[in-house]
């Protein structure tokens, strides 16, 4: 293999493959109406410590995205209880995440 070969492998490998391989961004308005519509049942959106479940606020995920983005996405893409076991899209993990990523931690 030449090495101009081996350069532009390198280069591809390097830069492009990760940025096709990142999800595409959210959009916060979608993931504010789907958290509106799916999960203010458990999850309170104002302050208060917990729902009436035990369930964090949208105040404490907010915070917590922000230092565990990674967590909150596999979360999304796999829950486990006492969340209920839905099935959200990679879109609409995306956009949940753009949404919470638009709320300013308290």
């Amino acid at each position: 293999m030449s090495a101009r070969r081996f350069v532009l492998i390198t280069a591809l490998m390097t830069f492009a493959l990760p940025a096709m391989a990142a999800d595409p961004a959210g959009n916060a308005d979608a993931g504010r109406q789907l958290f509106t519509r799916s999960c203010t049942s458990c999850h309170a959106m104002n302050a208060s410590p917990t729902a009436a479940d035990g369930a964090p606020p949208l105040s404490y995920i907010a915070k917590d995205i922000k230092q565990r983005p990674a967590w909150i996405r596999g979360w999304l893409m796999d829950p486990h209880p006492p969340m209920p076991g839905i099935m959200l899209s990679r879109q609409q993990v995306n956009d949940l995440v753009a949404y919470l990523n638009s709320l300013t931690a308290e």
